[in-house]
């Protein structure tokens, strides 16, 4: 993740550090967050359940559901969550019961414990997939200060 700002490189380290913080702090828990999609040239947005972890968001669904084809069709997304908003592209990684994919759901039947057993949600379900939300660009706002978020870089500035 970048971060821009014109200042020193010590503080610029300082500021990437903050917003990293204060993103796994926010996010990387079980949080309720706004995704919307395209559906045609209509927007579409609802709220998910979802985790934060290194520049994504993971959102367990249905394959089958209206959001993962309007994905499917127009894989850009924008996400929004306490005073944060970002755009990302919605990536289906498949079914939860894939090999590729057990240590993901063993981490998010964690996360999820809360509500992971109402009887609404199969993770044996093949049409049960994982979304991961693969951040681009963001805006996040914490105690006055604004990160602009470039999440396709692997250095950070503020």
């Amino acid at each position: 993740m970048k971060v821009r700002y014109p200042g020193s490189e010590e503080w610029l380290m300082k500021a990437m550090e903050q917003a990293l913080a204060i993103m796994n702090e926010r996010f990387g828990k079980n949080t309720e967050l706004s995704l919307a999609t395209l559906d045609g040239e209509q927007p579409a947005v609802r709220i998910v359940n979802s985790v934060y972890q290194d520049g994504s968001f993971y959102v367990i669904t249905d394959q089958r559901s209206r959001k993962m084809k309007q994905i499917a069709a127009h894989p850009q997304v924008a996400v929004c969550g306490f005073w944060f908003s970002a755009s990302g592209i919605g990536e289906n990684l498949g079914a939860l019961k894939l090999k590729q994919n057990q240590a993901k759901r063993q981490w998010l039947e964690t996360v999820f414990s809360a509500w992971l057993g109402n009887g609404h949600t199969d993770l044996d379900n093949p049409n049960t997939i994982l979304l991961r939300i693969r951040l681009t660009q963001g805006v996040l706002m914490s105690h006055g200060t604004r990160y602009d978020l470039d999440f396709t870089q692997k250095e950070n500035s503020v």
